[in-house]
This record gives structure tokens, C-alpha cells and sequence, in this order.
């Protein structure tokens, strides 16, 4: 019996006892209500509400213009949507990277007014006064390692991160440090699988892959990828599992259509 199926509700707890059983965590990103009932009732473990949504909601080319009110409404709508899963909410650049008292006063303010049940947040070493802060105001933290977006000025590249050496080891020491921290997760993303081998199998805590292979303890997709509403992101690592552009643009068109040839609506879906 998997301890997803046992548990009425996921919490941080399931996701360290699904990592003791072997049992891989789903994870995947969502913004609005609809979407997040959708996921939630399909039996997704993890919901996290990503500053991704600068991109795939806002059209922006990075994640740094989201503000903590953007990231406030997205929750928000997503926690209505779900009854059972883990909904975690990233804290968005420039809200916790200055010192630890912004940090606890932005997690504080996330977790007071989405009904979130967790934070995450992009660093290591660099951060890691700020990840104590929280997690000692009982709040969850998750942590992001590997390819940081929010830092994406600073790499000038989203190719694969920690293929060298010193960012390898410097990966390997800021998990470490993040476990000892507190945070109950790590997401890995765009590391060299066997690195993100290692690093899952030397915590105690679960580790979350994007783009760092099957060796991680559970998965995340940005939804909006793996159901091919974006056409142009193409990365080696995501699998496409619908093709919703083609579908969506053919449902519109054919809208147009009866609408066009006055076939929409007719006198049965008329009153």
C-alpha cells in the first residue's frame, strides 16, 4: 500500500515518509483555482505555486519581476482549489536574499494570507541564516539548488548547472546545509543525474528533480510545459503529456466557425 493512497492529507511528514518507503512524490506547478482542483483531484502529491507564473502567466522573460503580492493571489486562488495535497509557495526574488528579518517577515506574510502550507526558496549557504529564521517560526522551507532562475542574471545562462568541480562540491555542501537548516525538501534542478544521485541518497530529506534525472526522490513540471500550452520551451528533460495549444486553437477555430456560419447557437441551445 503506498502512503500516498493511505494519507487524507499530504504534509511535509508524508513526503519524509514516502522517501523512507521508496515512493516517488509528484510535484507539479500550478496558479489559479481551476487547475489546482483539476491536479488535486487527479492525486498529485505536491502543488507548488512557482514564480514561474512571471513567465507563463505575467509574459515576462525571467522570474525576477514577481512581487510577494503577485505570489499572494496565485496562492490564494490555488489553495481554494485544493482538499488534499501539499501547496507550497515560492518566495520571490528580492524578498529574503537582503537579510533573515525581510525573510521571516515575507514567509510570515505568505503563509498568514494564502493558506499555504509551505515556502520555498532558491540558495544555499547564501541563504541559510534566512531558511533558519523561518523554519525556527515554524514555518516549512523547502530549498532550490542547482539552476536558480532568480539568479539567472548572474549565470547569464540556463544551461546545466554543477558539471564542474567546485559547483559540484559546493552543490553537495549547500544540501547538506540546507538539511541541517531545517528545510524539509530540496528541489534539484538541471544537475548531472549522478550528482543528484549522490546528494538524494546522502539526505534524509526528500530531493525534487527538474531536469536532474530519475535518481531523485520525486519529480516537478511546470504545467503549462507538460500539457503543451507553451509551444516554444523545449528543454531535453520535459515530456509533453498533451498537446493543449493544438487542441485549444482547434476548439477556438471551430468556435468561430459556428459562430461565423450562425450554426452556434441553435434553437436547442436557445431559450
Amino acid at each position: 500500500m503506498s502512503v500516498n493512497k493511505e494519507i487524507k492529507k499530504i504534509t511535509t511528514n508524508t513526503l519524509q515518509k514516502m522517501k523512507a518507503n521508496g515512493e516517488k512524490i509528484s510535484m507539479i506547478t500550478a496558479y489559479d483555482f481551476s487547475f489546482a482542483r483539476i491536479f488535486d483531484t487527479a492525486g498529485i502529491d505536491v502543488i507548488l505555486v512557482g514564480d514561474s507564473a512571471s513567465n507563463v502567466m505575467a509574459g515576462n522573460e525571467t522570474t525576477v519581476p514577481m512581487t510577494i503580492e503577485h505570489m499572494i493571489y496565485h496562492a490564494q486562488c490555488v489553495v481554494k482549489g485544493i482538499d488534499r495535497c501539499l501547496v507550497v509557495v515560492d518566495m520571490p526574488f528580492g524578498y529574503y536574499q537582503s537579510n533573515s528579518d525581510i525573510a521571516l517577515a515575507s514567509a510570515i506574510r505568505i503563509m498568514k494570507e494564502t493558506g499555504g502550507h509551505a515556502i520555498k526558496l532558491e540558495g544555499g549557504e547564501e541563504v541559510i541564516d534566512s531558511v533558519k529564521r523561518i523554519v525556527s517560526a515554524g514555518i516549512p522551507v523547502m530549498g532550490h539548488l542547482g539552476l536558480t532562475p532568480q539568479s539567472i542574471y548572474k549565470f547569464g545562462t540556463y544551461n546545466v548547472r554543477a558539471k564542474e568541480q567546485a559547483e559540484a562540491d559546493k552543490l553537495r555542501n549547500d544540501a547538506k546545509l540546507l538539511q541541517e537548516a531545517g528545510c524539509f525538501a530540496v528541489v534539484l534542478e538541471k544537475i548531472p543525474a549522478h550528482l543528484a544521485k549522490e546528494v538524494s541518497e546522502s539526505l534524509e530529506i526528500p530531493t525534487i528533480g527538474i531536469g536532474a534525472g530519475k535518481y531523485c526522490d520525486g519529480q516537478v513540471l511546470v504545467m503549462h510545459d507538460m500539457l503543451g500550452i507553451n509551444t516554444e520551451f523545449k528543454p531535453r528533460f520535459l515530456r509533453q503529456y498533451l498537446n493543449m495549444h493544438e487542441q485549444v486553437t482547434g476548439a477556438v477555430q471551430q468556435y468561430i466557425s459556428d459562430v461565423k456560419q450562425k450554426d452556434f447557437p441553435s434553437d436547442a441551445e436557445s431559450y
